[in-house]
């Protein structure tokens, strides 16, 4: 990996952080606050949230096994994604390299920040080659991105292809594991110390149910969270999403029983899902969804629609031409969508 300094952006590595009133103060238990400039009324709405949720933090340090000055949260898995290009990528002359097709915002925040995209196609399994992502870098590449399981495909990539890419890429890679509660796969939170050039990301929206509060979380080195927590805004956080997430985080074990629940109904649709005429191939997956391809996309996507059924037609992404992709639902939910299928 190629020194820290010299991979951020020089601006972003000599700026001087915004210091809010809740930052400056960290001393002993206040019950009076004039410093922020908040009105005194409508308690507790009417405070600052804390700027680093320090709290949340030390809940998931013990859940996940990670020292807290590791841990950055996010809004969303989308800011810390894009916090990435605004710290390391400079608009017009670095770039990034992905697998295609994967997770459509690490593109859209490319073109926002003005980054070259760079795409690197799966083969016809959904895999990669660590040489192909590797052979499509350049000096000017900060970041390679990598999905796994990925978003639409639902398959984990080869760890042996992502620790070649770990060890050989002289930037930074984000691993996106948004789905590997679904997934019998390792996770790489235990090697973050292996790799210093590793940033990955998880969520509260899939195995903890909590898409609403918007709240994604970011596991790196020591100094990459500190430039991260450096460039994001003040309070990214509201109080409404920490003290959500904390009440979450003490029903952990409710959480695994989700996982396990939806793992059962995942298999149970693919067995029974394959054996319809109008689903040609089921692809394998890692994640809390599968991709299949049927006979018409459209006809079939409309077709549920009309029962009040609503899956993802990904016929237009390149790879998935004719797929649907399907969510895990409750076992209520996915027998309707047997029966629509059935129907078909």
């Amino acid at each position: 990996m190629k020194p820290l300094k010299e991979l951020t952006r020089h601006n972003i590595w000599s700026l001087e952080t915004y210091s809010s009133a809740r930052n400056e103060y960290n001393g002993a238990k206040a019950s009076i606050f004039l410093d922020a400039n908040e009105n005194p009324f409508n308690s507790p709405n009417n405070r600052y949230p804390d700027p680093l949720q320090k709290d949340v933090k030390n809940k998931i340090s013990i859940i996940k096994g990670i020292d807290t000055k590791n841990i950055f949260l996010g809004n969303g898995s989308d800011e810390p994604i894009d916090l990435v290009y605004r710290a390391f990528c400079n608009p017009g002359k670095d770039n990034v390299v992905a697998v295609e097709p994967t997770y459509g915002m690490y593109q859209v925040c490319a073109d926002i920040n003005d980054v070259e995209y760079r795409k690197v196609l799966l083969d016809e399994n959904f895999q990669f080659k660590a040489s192909d992502l590797l052979n499509s870098t350049d000096n000017n590449t900060k970041l390679i991105f990598i999905c796994s399981p990925n978003n639409p495909t639902g398959n984990c990539f080869h760890r042996k292809e992502i620790e070649t890419i770990l060890k050989k890429f002289q930037g930074i890679v984000i691993l996106d594991e948004a789905y590997s509660d679904f997934s019998n796969h390792k996770s790489f939170l235990s090697e973050l110390d292996t790799y210093p050039n590793l940033i990955i990301l998880q969520t509260f929206s899939k195995a903890w149910g909590c898409a609403a509060i918007r709240l994604g979380m970011a596991f790196a080195s020591t100094e990459i969270i500190e430039i991260l927590n450096k460039i994001k805004y003040p309070y990214n956080i509201n109080r409404l999403t920490q003290d959500e997430a904390l009440k979450m985080l003490e029903k952990h074990y409710l959480v695994k029983e989700w996982v396990e629940s939806l793992k059962n109904e995942r298999e149970r649709l693919l067995k029974e899902l394959s054996v319809l005429k109008c689903c040609k191939h089921i692809y394998p997956t890692d994640a809390n969804f599968f991709l299949t391809r049927v006979s018409d996309a459209k006809t079939i996507y409309n077709h549920l629609v009309e029962k009040g059924i609503i899956v993802r037609n990904r016929t237009n992404v390149i790879l998935c031409n004719n797929c649907l992709r399907i969510t895990v639902g409750t076992r209520p939910e996915n027998d309707a969508l047997l029966n629509a299928l059935h129907e078909y």
